[in-house]
């Protein structure tokens, strides 16, 4: 699927409702984050099949290390185990993969894999996997104006215009701008993810959990997204049509 312009999308899923999918089912929790992993291998594979450019998935936020000793302990097992096991499927498939957030507070065998999954994959053109581990928006924000403010020590007093671009570069890097932002678990707020990539993101809000969401359920929020009228503060523009969608991603 493709823009008018002809860029591909940018979506983001914050993947939420694991552990009450878990707990409905009289199951420990360590069970939703275990089905979770399986819907983020068939929501990649959808995605690679649809053409979207970059997907970026929120798998542990900075404030997730509130949560008990255990369950944090299974997260990042179960991380390396995706690392391990999923790498070289993305490499063949042309993924590359990329993980953003702070790197200085997990656990060194968890950094080996991360690397090591990020060194295999660089070649790739295709599908953008990029995980969101340790992360805080507000955190990439301020340490994205720390960084700008030395780039222009020596400015004296520089524009906001410019203050503005080195900003979006600190931050977003190689991310660019979100296009389409879902949220599974019922939950209706963004919880310090992407804040400033996502600010004219079209926000889709789903009731299912995380590890219920099917490749069908990406292709509805896609078709949804293709029916909003992106302005972007202006006047309306072509919108992406569904007539546009690959055969697979019209049901």
């Amino acid at each position: 699927m493709q823009r008018e312009t002809g860029e591909g999308l940018h979506v983001a899923i914050i993947m939420d409702g694991n552990g009450r999918w878990a707990v409905r089912r009289s199951l420990p929790r360590v069970a939703g984050h275990r089905a979770g992993v399986a819907a983020l291998r068939r929501v990649v594979q959808r995605a690679a099949d649809l053409g979207i450019a970059r997907l970026t998935v929120y798998a542990f936020s900075a404030d997730n290390w509130r949560r008990p000793a255990a369950e944090v302990e299974s997260i990042f097992w179960l991380l390396r185990a995706f690392l391990r096991l999923e790498t070289e499927r993305l490499r063949q498939r042309g993924a590359r993969l990329q993980i953003i957030g702070r790197r200085d507070r997990l656990a060194e065998s968890v950094v080996r894999e991360i690397e090591k999954a990020e060194y295999a994959t660089a070649a790739g053109r295709g599908l953008q996997l990029c995980v969101a581990i340790d992360y805080s928006s507000r955190d990439a924000i301020t340490r994205a104006a720390a960084g700008a403010a030395a780039a222009l020590a020596n400015e004296g007093s520089p524009s906001p215009d410019s203050l503005g671009r080195l900003l979006t570069q600190f931050i977003t890097g190689q991310n660019g701008e979100v296009d389409l932002l879902i949220r599974t678990g019922g939950e209706q707020r963004l919880s310090d993810f992407l804040l400033w990539e996502s600010a004219y993101a079209e926000l889709i809000f789903t009731d299912r959990m995380w590890p219920d969401f099917e490749e069908a359920d990406l292709d509805a929020a896609l078709e949804e997204f293709a029916r909003r009228e992106r302005r972007f503060g202006g006047v309306p523009t072509a919108r992406v049509s569904v007539d546009r969608l690959p055969a697979g991603g019209r049901r």
